[in-house]
C-alpha cells in the first residue's frame, strides 16, 4: 500500500469544516489537511475548549478519513515579514490587533507557538507553515546589498524561531516550513542557509511542494537529495513555465491565471513538474508521510481538479521494491 493521499484544505476555506470533510471523503481521498483558518482548525477553540479536538476528530472518523498535519501558514508569514496592510487580509483580528508591525509580529509568534500546543491536544505531530522574510525585497541586489543585511535577515530568523521550536519540542510537534518565495528559504541555497541559522534542530524540517521550486528552475529532485532527513510532509502542487517572449519568470506584476504571465500553477499532472522521479527519489530516501494535494488552478473547476487529482496521486505513487528485480541470479 501506497502513501496515504491528502488534501489541503486551504483552498477551501470558503467551505465548513464539516462540507469540506464530506467533500474531500466524496472526491476520494485518504485523508485531509487542516488549513488552521476558516473554521477548519481554530486555534484558540483547540486550547480553550476541551472537547473540541475529540468532536473534530470523531467527525473524520465517521467519514474514515486520516489526519497527518495542520497547517498555519498564515500567521507564520507574519513572523519574519516587514508588516503592511496586506498582512490584514490574511490574519485574524486578535493577531492583527491594532497593526502595528513588531505587535503583529511578536502576536504571529505566539499563536505558532499556541499552534504547536493545539496540534499536540489534536494528535498531530507536524505542523505546516511560513516563515515570512525580512529580507526577500532584497533579492535583486540593486541598489547593492551589503552582506551582512543578509547575514541579518537569517540572525532574525534564530532570534525569533528559536523560542517557536522550543515550545514545538515541548509539544513533541515539527514545524515544516513551505519553501517558497517570499519565505527566508525559497530554493535549495536558501533552505540549507535557514538550517545553519537554526542550528539544524529536529523540529525545523521541510513541507516539500515542488511547484514552487519548478518555475524558478531548481531541480525537485536533488532538494529531496539535499535533505533526506527534513522532508517531514509533502505537497502535490504542479506548475508551469510559459515564457513566451513577451513575459519574464518574474511574472510581470500579472496576477495568478492571467495568460500573459510567464509561469503559473496548474494541478497536478498538467504542467511541467515530473512527479515519477519525484516519487522515486521520495522512495529513495523513505519518506513515508502524507501526499497532500494543494490544489491551485485558475483554469479549471476546482472540484472537478479535486476529483482528478486524488486519482492521479494514487495512480503515480509506489512503493519501493523490497528486493532487486536480478535477485534470482544471486548464488
Amino acid at each position: 500500500m501506497g502513501r496515504p493521499v491528502t488534501l489541503f484544505t486551504g483552498q477551501w476555506a470558503d467551505l465548513k469544516f464539516e462540507e469540506m470533510a464530506r467533500k474531500t471523503k466524496e472526491f476520494g481521498y485518504d485523508g485531509i489537511e487542516l488549513a488552521c483558518w476558516g473554521d477548519h482548525f481554530e486555534v484558540d477553540k483547540a486550547l480553550s475548549d476541551d472537547k473540541y479536538c475529540a468532536r473534530k476528530r470523531e467527525f473524520l472518523d465517521s467519514l474514515d478519513l486520516q489526519c497527518h498535519a495542520i497547517s498555519a501558514h498564515l500567521v507564520g508569514q507574519a513572523v519574519l515579514d516587514r508588516i503592511d496592510e496586506r498582512h490584514k487580509a490574511i490574519l485574524p483580528p486578535h493577531v492583527w490587533g491594532d497593526g502595528d508591525p513588531a505587535g503583529v509580529n511578536h502576536r504571529a509568534a505566539e499563536e505558532l507557538k499556541n499552534t504547536a500546543r493545539a496540534a499536540q491536544k489534536f494528535g498531530i505531530s507536524v505542523v505546516n507553515g511560513f516563515t515570512g522574510s525580512s529580507i526577500w525585497h532584497l533579492n535583486y541586489s540593486f541598489p547593492p546589498v551589503p552582506p551582512k543585511m543578509i547575514d541579518d535577515g537569517f540572525k532574525l530568523l534564530a532570534e525569533r524561531f528559536h523560542p517557536i521550536l522550543d515550545v514545538f519540542e515541548e509539544c513533541g510537534v515539527k514545524f515544516a516550513l513551505e519553501v517558497h518565495p517570499t519565505e527566508i528559504a525559497f530554493d535549495l541555497y536558501t533552505a540549507e542557509r535557514a538550517l545553519k541559522a537554526l542550528d539544524y534542530r529536529e523540529s525545523f524540517g521541510f513541507n516539500f511542494d515542488p511547484s514552487h521550486l519548478h518555475w524558478q528552475g531548481v531541480d525537485s529532485v536533488e532538494f529531496i537529495r539535499a535533505f533526506p532527513d527534513r522532508i517531514y510532509h509533502m505537497h502535490v502542487k504542479d506548475a508551469i513555465v510559459t515564457l513566451n517572449g513577451k513575459s519574464g519568470i518574474l511574472a510581470s506584476h500579472l496576477n495568478f491565471g492571467d495568460p500573459r504571465r510567464g509561469w503559473d500553477f496548474r494541478s497536478p499532472g498538467r504542467g511541467g513538474v515530473n512527479f515519477e522521479e519525484i516519487i522515486r527519489a521520495l522512495n529513495q530516501v523513505g519518506y513515508k508521510g502524507p501526499l497532500s494535494v494543494e490544489w491551485e488552478d485558475m483554469g479549471m473547476e476546482r472540484e472537478f481538479g479535486a476529483r482528478e487529482a486524488a486519482r492521479f496521486v494514487k495512480q503515480k505513487d509506489f512503493v519501493p521494491s523490497g528486493r532487486a528485480f536480478d535477485a534470482a541470479f544471486e548464488r
